[in-house]
This record gives structure tokens, sequence and C-alpha cells, in this order.
């Protein structure tokens, strides 16, 4: 499996580039970076401390891009869409693992699904997307006097919040209760709020330090409270699951899958 890595040179970049290469069957085929970078023309696989692989980090994404059969997009959603046009011009299988994206940004994604497979995650991380399925379940057996708030801290960097993964973990707890996330969410609170409206899902974001991520979901009640929490200690376990999920698109039909799909969840 020969894969392309968007943003080659940045942390989750080089993370990916590592777990290429401890990974049986696969290749690095080309690495992307922006037109700004100091990493231009280096052999990608020393940046990414794994020794010289014969791969230089090039800002031509369509040349990258062509030279493999997958490529992994953890940038931001600007570059993400025009790396799924690409990809889709070129025939080439998509993981993408970018969140933020607009209405209008989602939908050049699943544009581009009509002609590739694509694999598009908040997270995917195995225990996060166990996480998002025991949310959903517990969701489906508590009734809506238990509050719902989904807590998540990520490194001062990021620049989305709520995290993707909390909006897909708000969307999972929707789904046990048969609502849609966007008519009962609070994103944030500020001021004289009022009392909590039975029913709504709370949001709470914080930034500091370089923590990876932590996410919390917590359904109170007036007697107890229940706390489902997944902690990223490094980025590898993301690494890990977006090449299983570039293995997994190999003989897909064009569609857009998620982690569901690549774990049989």
């Amino acid at each position: 499996m020969k894969i392309a890595i968007a943003g080659a040179a940045g942390r989750m970049g080089q993370m990916l580039i590592q777990r290429i290469a401890n990974t049986d069957g696969c290749s690095l085929a080309g690495a992307i970076e922006s037109a700004s970078s100091n990493a231009l023309g280096r052999d990608a696989g020393e940046v990414a401390g794994v020794g010289a692989k014969g791969v230089k980090i090039v800002s031509d994404s369509a040349a990258a891009i062509a030279a493999a059969q997958v490529v992994i997009d953890f940038t931001v959603p600007a570059a993400t869409v025009a790396h799924a046009a690409i990809a889709a011009d070129k025939g080439v299988a998509m993981v993408i693992g970018t969140t933020g994206l607009s209405p209008e940004q989602s939908a050049l994604i699943h544009a581009a699904a009509k002609k590739v497979p694509i694999m598009w995650a908040a997270n995917m991380a195995l225990g996060v997307n166990i996480l998002m399925a025991l949310v959903e379940k517990t969701a489906a057996l508590l009734d809506p006097s238990y509050d719902i708030e989904i807590f998540e801290m990520h490194h001062r960097h990021k620049i989305d919040a709520p995290s993707g993964t909390a909006l897909a973990l708000g969307h999972s707890a929707a789904a046990g209760r048969k609502v849609e996330l966007e008519k009962v969410w609070r994103r944030s609170r500020d001021g004289h709020t009022g009392a909590r409206p039975t029913g709504e899902i709370g949001f709470a974001a914080l930034r500091g330090g370089e923590e990876v991520g932590v996410h919390t979901v917590m359904f109170a009640s007036a007697g107890e409270r229940l706390e489902l929490t997944h902690r990223s200690f490094s980025r590898e376990g993301y690494a890990m699951g977006a090449v299983m999920a570039a293995k997994w698109l190999e003989g897909r039909k064009p569609g857009l899958y998620g982690m569901k799909d690549v774990l049989g969840l």
C-alpha cells in the first residue's frame, strides 16, 4: 500500500510516517507540506526520525498524491478540501482526520467521495470509537432526566472548539436519544444563562499546554453521575487507526466511510 502524507513535517504527519515505517505492507510514497514550510526538499523519513525513505517533502500536492494509492490528511480544512479534489481527480483513496470543516467544505468532501473511497473520522483511536458506541448505548438506556455534558481538553495549538471528537460524541448521545444534536446542543455558556433545559446536551472546551486529548461524557441526575472518559497520551493511537483505515480502503467502492466501518462496530 503506497501512502502519501499531507502535513508531513507536522507532529501528526511525522507520527504517521513513523507508523507507516513500522507497518508491514505499507510504504511512504509522497509527502506534502505548504509552500512556506522550511522542511521542503528534505527527506520525509529523516524529518520523522525513521531514516531516509527516498521521499522528498514537496508542495506539489498533485504529484505527491498521484504517486500513492491513498493519501492521509490531518491538516486544516482548506488544504483537506483541496487534497480531496485532487484525490478524486487522480483516483486515489483518502483518509481524513481533519476537523472543523464548514458545511460547504463538508459538502465538497461528500462530492469527492462519489468518485473515490474516503474514510473520514473525527477521531481514529480505537478507544474513542468504542467510547462513541458506549455513549450511544448509555444515552438510549437513561431517560432525559440524566443531563448530558461533554467535556474536552486539548493542547494550546488546536484551532477548533468544541473538538471534532466532542461533537462526534454529542452526535452519538443524540442518536441514542433519537434527537438531532443541533436542536438540543449548548456549545458554550456565558452570563445569565438561566436553568438548564431538560434534554440539553452541553459542551465545555479547555485549551492549554501540550494535552493530546481528553474527552469525558457525563450523565448526571439528581442522585448520581456516570462518567465515560478517554484520554490520549500520544498521537500514536490516531496514527495506528489512520494507517489501518488506509489499508482497509484498498479495493473499496467510492463512498464515504467511518471508523465504525473499519472496525466493524
